[in-house]
Formats: C-alpha cells, sequence, structure tokens
C-alpha cells in the first residue's frame, strides 16, 4: 500500500510528465506551424517577384503598332473548342467576304492557328501550348474562338484559361465591350482592365493548410495608367463627355484604391469629361434602372468587376451571345465573342446552329482596329439591319431557327446592298 510520500512523489512525476509532453506538442505544433507559413511565404516571395518583372516590362514599352506602316496584316484564326470553331469560321468567311482585295493584293494574310481546344491543352498541361503560343505571336491580329476552362470539380486539370493566359503573354491590357440599345437610350463603352485585378494570378493560389486558401489581386501604377489613358482617349475622340469610375475602393482599399488614384490622375488631363465614382455593387443595380442608364457612357473598371458588369449589359443587347469585345496591347490585338464554349450544344448535335453574332460584331472592333473604318461602319450597320430591323432570319441554338452559316450568308448578302 503506497504511503503519502510515495503517492505525492509518484502524482508530482505525473505531472511533469505531462506538462512535458504538453511542451513538445506545443513544440512540434510551433514548427508545423512556422513550416506552413514559411512555404506560404516563399510561394508569395515568387508571385511577387514576376510582377516586379512585368511592372520593369510595362515601363520598356513603346507605341502602338502602326497597321498603316506593315507590308502585311497578319490575322490568325484561332477556333478554340465547343462551338468555337464554328463561330469563327462563319467570321473569317465574312471577313474574307469583306477583305477579298486586301487579300488578293497581299496586305492582309489569314493565318489558321489549331491548338487551343481543351484536350490539346490538357495533354501539354498548359493553357497555352508552347507551339500555339509562338503561332500567336507570329501574327498581329488574333480572331479567336472560345474556350473552354476548366472549374474545380470538373475531373479537368487545373489549367489557367486561356483568355488570361493570352492577355498576360501578349500584354492585352484592355478589354472593350460596346453595348448599344438605341431605343433604350444604351449606348455604353465599358474598358476593363484586362491583364491586373482578380485575374492576374489566378491560378497562382494556393491552400496554406487544409482550413485556409488564399487567393491575389493585382494592382500597378502602369497597368491603371494606361487603361485609363486608353478610356479618356476614347471617350475624347468619339464626343463621349461622362466617364464612370467602377470599384469597390470602400472595402478593398489598397488595389482597388490605388486604382481609383490613377485614373482621377489621368482624368485630370481630360478637364472637359466629366468622372464619376461608382461602386460596383451599385452599378449593377444602376444599369437595370431605366432613367439613370442613360447618363452611362464610358465605364472603367478592373478586370473582375469589368467582366460581371459588361456580362450583365450585353443582356439589354440582346444577351451574350450578341456580343464581341476586343483586347487591345501595343503590338497585338485579339477578337473574340464574350461568351463561352457552350460544350451542351455540341454535345446535343446543335453546333450548326450556334450565333455568329458575338463574333461577327467583334470583327467590327477588329476592321476598326486596323484603320478600315468605313468597312467597320457597313459591317455594323448589317448586323443592326440583320439583327434589329429586318430579322428575317432568327438564331435559336436549335433547329427552330437559322443555321450559324445561313445568318452568315444574310449578312453577306446585306453587305452587298450596302457597297
Amino acid at each position: 500500500m503506497e504511503n503519502n510520500e510515495t503517492k505525492s512523489f509518484k502524482e508530482t512525476i505525473l505531472g511533469a510528465l505531462d506538462s512535458f509532453e504538453g511542451a513538445v506538442n506545443k513544440g512540434v505544433d510551433k514548427l508545423k506551424e512556422e513550416t506552413i507559413l514559411e512555404d506560404a511565404a516563399r510561394k508569395f516571395k515568387e508571385i511577387l517577384r514576376k510582377q516586379l518583372v512585368r511592372v520593369e516590362d510595362m515601363k520598356a514599352q513603346g507605341d502602338f503598332v502602326d497597321y498603316g506602316a506593315l507590308e502585311t496584316i497578319r490575322i490568325g484564326v484561332c477556333g478554340g473548342d465547343g462551338i468555337g470553331p464554328i463561330i469563327s469560321a462563319e467570321a473569317r468567311r465574312v471577313l474574307e467576304f469583306m477583305l477579298a482585295d486586301l487579300v488578293e493584293s497581299g496586305k492582309v494574310e489569314f493565318v489558321d492557328i489549331n491548338g487551343l481546344t481543351i484536350e490539346n491543352r490538357i495533354e501539354h498541361m498548359k493553357a497555352i501550348p508552347d507551339d500555339v503560343m509562338e503561332e500567336l505571336k507570329s501574327c498581329h491580329i488574333i480572331l479567336k474562338g472560345p474556350t473552354t476552362t476548366p472549374q474545380k470539380g470538373s475531373g479537368m486539370p487545373n489549367i489557367e484559361s486561356a483568355n488570361v493566359a493570352m492577355r498576360k503573354a501578349l500584354d492585352l491590357f484592355a478589354n472593350i465591350r460596346p453595348v448599344k440599345v438605341p431605343e433604350e437610350g444604351i449606348n455604353w463603352t465599358i474598358f476593363r482592365e484586362n491583364t491586373e485585378g482578380g485575374y492576374a494570378v489566378g491560378s497562382s493560389g494556393f491552400n496554406v493548410t487544409e482550413d485556409l486558401a488564399v487567393d491575389f489581386t493585382i494592382t500597378t501604377k502602369q497597368g491603371s495608367d494606361r487603361i485609363a489613358r486608353l478610356a479618356y482617349d476614347y471617350a475624347k475622340k468619339n464626343g463621349f463627355t461622362r466617364v464612370s469610375l467602377v470599384t469597390k475602393a470602400n472595402v478593398i482599399k489598397t488595389t482597388d484604391g490605388n486604382f481609383l488614384e490613377d485614373c482621377h490622375k489621368v482624368a485630370d488631363l481630360y478637364p472637359e469629361i466629366t468622372t464619376d465614382e461608382w461602386y460596383a455593387d451599385i452599378m449593377t443595380a444602376k444599369l437595370v434602372d431605366q432613367k439613370r442608364r442613360r447618363d452611362f457612357q464610358v465605364l472603367l473598371l478592373p478586370n473582375l468587376y469589368g467582366d460581371i458588369i459588361s456580362d450583365e449589359a450585353a443582356e439589354f443587347q440582346g444577351g451574350v451571345g450578341t456580343a464581341g469585345c476586343a483586347n487591345i496591347g501595343k503590338k497585338y490585338a485579339m477578337f473574340e465573342a464574350i461568351h463561352g464554349s457552350a460544350p451542351r450544344m455540341i454535345k446535343e448535335g446543335r453546333g450548326k446552329y450556334a450565333d455568329p453574332c458575338s463574333m461577327l460584331r467583334a470583327c467590327v472592333m477588329l476592321l476598326s482596329h486596323i484603320g478600315l473604318q468605313d468597312r467597320a461602319d457597313k459591317l455594323e450597320r448589317a448586323l443592326d439591319i440583320c439583327s434589329f430591323e429586318e430579322k428575317k432570319l432568327v438564331i435559336t441554338g436549335r433547329d427552330t431557327g437559322a443555321t450559324c452559316e445561313d445568318f452568315g450568308n444574310y449578312v453577306m448578302e446585306t453587305l452587298k446592298s450596302l457597297i
């Protein structure tokens, strides 16, 4: 039988062992935490290093390409996947019809660029395989069909968006999306910063622990300045008197706040243009306000808000299927639809009924960008006649409406009547 002294000694030893075990566990936990933090810091440091290199590259850039001075303008046609090859082929057919004389003289050359299918990108485990990127860089202009971006849970690898990768690689910093509905008093041009914000390092976020995940938002002085200058210069040249800055600078104070400040510095150079500010959530509401939406002209936004709001805006024009967009850089330019690749249409055998209007609207901007404004105006007028006025053919996405090719023929016949 234990005496009191032995029992007390035993309790002391057990207590000491418990304390030691607790200290060891705390030490192990602390070591694990430090390892986790060091790993996260290493990843974050690498992200910042790449962005600092990008800033220096922006500082070293020259001026915009003078397409009139080029011996041959190379237009690369990149079909993408899903309905992309169908609608981009139709857009190319209409463009070739409109540019037949320039193709014959050698001033314009069309180049087929394959390899942006989701299957090929997965095979190479790259958003844009290296050989495809080289083909893209060999062209001045790219007409691009929609591409599939895998999302978490799809069963496909986590490959970055081909659009995001192309915008970064070719430094296509300005995404420009016009929306026009004359009877509603809508005439908006949306300038979305294309290479920064929440999409800049979209595939570089990581899980710090099982409980904590981190993504990143990037803003630079150079990126904000150049998109603002392009937007204000566009407003001035096209007779617009208002530019609306759209952010969430009240909450995201550093990156959105810097974007706002840099845009105001550019705005000061254009005193004849009124500048106002809107929060992104309120702007989405005011676009559906029949009285207030008539006040908007040029909208200038960071990447994420620009993506969301330009899709909302396109609905007034008839949906994302009717809207094209321009992606402009100093050396390259890419023109595309703003909608996705619609793989379900292909799966259901409805691909030939895809609406080419989005790509054809993008072609209007393409023609304007390379200095052929008269031809751009004719194509825009033909599309307005076919889509809003005569409407002899209607695209429904099913066999209840016209095929993609039928609508392309309708547009070309309408163009002939305008020449």
